[in-house]
């Protein structure tokens, strides 16, 4: 296999702090037992621990597999083993070290047991089963929904600034009955509130509009028979209430050539779950790609932002912001060079308007910001932009002088370096009132489309 480009290593990395860390691990010393196959690149890191990790990096299929605990995919050290075989300095060998090939034969064996479930015929459904399950969850579901709307009218019977006065356990207390009526989606969003409003310095009007939000999804419940099937799609996501993907596969297929803009993992430590962002090269579309992974179990590998994928992407119902999944696993078929052509602030805040019209209950909207400058504000002036907790932090500004708060929940600083205030076209997810930048593209200096 032809090796990698600098370019190429450059694109694979998930933010530019692991591209910078690789590039102080790519040099022989910390490394030995590295070779390299048609498939497989391989290779042994001397850590801060006894043990050297296990580096694995799937050339042809682009996965990456390190013994290291990091989070990020790929880590510094598959980076850091790619750019020593960019260089030449891996030399090729037709054995692969025996951690690299047991990776290699467990990927295989996954994908010849997933071939070979799509492969057998379905068991006959049996319908009065499956929808005697389906009224005893619609059942669970409305009791909790009821439950909380008493919750919601003693919340503001006794006023919102007592909820500040409530310790987090309250707020944790109503999300657990939610998880108990099967509706994770709301109590995931009644613990990230409890913590917003002992947190944050904007609590207020946040707590407001978020209590307005989960009142009108009460209601949208109780009338949920009146309901068209794209409203029915968006309610049964804010309440968590998923539909199995073997469905959604059969159903509003659509094939495409998809950028990858971004990608965006959280834990609530249960369930880790990974966003990925999709637009279709023909259509326009952009659609989020949902992961999950309970327990210790690990999460698919992230798509290399920037790469451009082959396949069908079935979406799920709904009418704004919607989510899908690939029909097939999809085939690399190049990278872009650029994101696409984006807008202002005002643009993005517009794009918002329209999702909520559309879909009162979306969190979060995808946005590409064309020729904004990445700054930093001051605590003082954190207030005139909405920052979070008026503690300051990174801003994004576009040519009119227009500023949006950037979440800080992906370290924007690595960037905010790399850019040094020259003008950059940025994607991500505008939540809240607030952006949380997940991929850039900008002038010499910047490696065309990078993981932010």
């Amino acid at each position: 296999m032809d090796r990698w480009s600098l370019d190429d290593v450059q694109a694979a990395a998930p933010d530019a702090s692991s591209l910078a860390a690789a590039r102080r691990l790519a040099q022989p010393g910390p490394w030995s037992e590295t070779g390299a196959s048609d498939a497989l690149l391989w290779g042994r890191c001397q850590g801060s621990g006894r043990t050297p990790y296990q580096v694995s990096v799937d050339l042809q299929a682009r996965a990456y597999r390190c013994s290291c605990p990091s989070r990020k995919f790929p880590c510094k050290h598959a980076l850091a083993l790619l750019l020593l075989w960019s260089a030449g300095a891996v030399g090729d060998d037709a054995q692969a070290a025996d951690f690299a090939q047991e990776w290699a034969g467990d990927r295989a064996s996954r994908a010849t047991r997933r071939a070979e479930r799509a492969a057998q015929p379905e068991a006959p459904a049996d319908p009065e089963a499956a929808e005697r399950r389906r009224a005893q969850r619609v059942a669970t579901m409305s009791a909790g929904v009821e439950d909380l709307a008493l919750w919601l009218a003693d919340l503001v019977r006794a006023g919102l600034a007592a909820a500040r006065r409530q310790p987090l356990a309250w707020w944790d207390a109503a999300a657990a009955r939610l998880v108990d009526a099967q509706v994770p989606g709301l109590a995931e969003e009644v613990r990230a509130t409890g913590s917003r409003v002992q947190h944050d310095d904007d609590w207020a009007p946040a707590l407001l509009a978020t209590v307005g939000r989960w009142w009108s999804v009460v209601h949208a419940w109780r009338r949920r028979d009146e309901l068209d099937d794209g409203t029915l799609g968006d309610l049964r996501a804010v309440l968590g209430w998923a539909q199995a993907a073997e469905d959604v596969r059969a159903r509003d297929a659509l094939t495409d050539t998809w950028l990858v803009l971004g990608a965006f993992r959280t834990q609530d430590g249960r369930v880790q779950q990974q966003r990925t962002w999709l637009r279709g090269e023909s259509t326009g579309e952009v659609v989020q790609v949902l992961d999950f992974a309970a327990g210790g179990d690990p999460l698919p590998v992230a798509q290399t932002v920037g790469a451009l994928l082959r396949g069908d992407v079935a979406r799920y119902p709904g009418s704004a912001v919607r989510r899908a999944t690939f029909v097939t696993p999809p085939a690399v078929a190049g990278a872009a060079p650029a994101l696409p052509a984006g807008g202002d602030v005002a643009d993005a805040y517009g794009r918002r308007a329209q999702a909520l019209a559309a879909n009162p209950w979306t969190r979060r909207v995808p946005v590409v910001l064309a020729g904004v400058r990445l700054d930093v504000v001051p605590p003082a002036s954190a207030g005139a932009t909405g920052a979070r907790g008026g503690a300051g932090g990174v801003v994004v500004v576009d040519a009119a002088g227009h500023a949006l708060p950037v979440l800080p929940d992906v370290d924007p600083w690595g960037l905010l370096a790399r850019s040094g205030g020259a003008p950059v076209d940025v994607f991500g997810e505008l939540e809240d009132g607030a952006l949380r930048v997940l991929s850039a593209a900008g002038p010499a200096g910047l490696p065309g489309v990078v993981g932010a």
